[in-house]
């Protein structure tokens, strides 16, 4: 093995680089830098990028805010929240108290980086109005989503006609609400003008289109069969 040889295999640089490198650096004089040099310099460029560090350091930080009507419900089922979180999610979180929100960001044991985005949606869940069980489904299921809309984005009502169709989709003590999530194994948050769904994506459609056809003004009898007709249809496919 020859000494060019020796030196480019300490030096771990490919052998056309470096063959090309040195015909250009020799061409250019006595007064041309070395290759050495030359890659120190480039590797000193490409490293001082400190805006790369600060977009990677916000991408590891969720930040939810925190409605005023769910403050004391947080404050009563913090530690139902923080547990799933810290011990199995393996996650840092803090409620900020000037900002009103809920912080998470990964901690070096977080197994996993797309356990921040599901612990946001945890956190995300419960703030809409759902309870910490059925919220817990989005840490453990992979398919689960939360789908929210208005009633105004179905019909424009307003005053009295508002009114009846939130009646109609609650029902007599709710009666209507938990046949449509128990048809459709969904969860079902009325929050005034605002519909919260949790469950998967096929599922949400099904809760949706009953949901949409109550607001338009069909009777619940008529709702009722048309679900447990695709509902039955949907069993035997699996």
């Amino acid at each position: 093995m020859t000494t060019e040889e020796n030196i480019s295999a300490d030096n771990f640089l490919p052998p056309k680089a470096a063959k090309k490198a040195k015909k250009r650096v020799h061409s250019e004089g006595e007064d041309a830098m070395d290759v050495e040099e030359i890659a120190g310099i480039e590797g000193n460029v490409l490293n001082s990028k400190p805006k790369v560090k600060r977009k990677k350091n916000s991408a590891e930080v969720r930040k939810i805010a925190v409605p005023p009507h769910r403050y004391s419900a947080l404050k009563e089922h913090w530690m139902k929240i923080f547990s799933p979180i810290v011990e199995h999610m393996k996650l840092q979180i803090r409620f900020n108290m000037k900002a009103r929100q809920v912080e998470i960001r990964i901690s070096p044991e977080t197994p996993d980086i797309a356990n921040l985005q599901k612990a946001a949606d945890f956190v995300k869940a419960f703030l809409c109005g759902f309870e910490v069980d059925d919220a817990l489904a989005l840490l453990r299921l992979d398919d689960l989503f939360i789908e929210t809309f208005e009633i105004k984005d179905v019909k424009t009502l307003k005053g009295d006609h508002m009114s009846r169709a939130i009646g109609r989709l609650a029902g007599k003590g709710g009666r209507t609400k938990f046949t449509i999530e128990n048809v459709t194994k969904t969860r079902i948050v009325l929050a005034d003008s605002k519909i919260h769904i949790l469950g998967s994506y096929q599922n949400i459609q099904l809760a949706r289109r009953a949901i949409c056809n109550l607001i338009l003004g069909s009777p619940p009898s008529k709702v009722y069969g048309n679900l447990r007709s695709v509902a039955s249809r949907i069993s035997e496919r699996f």
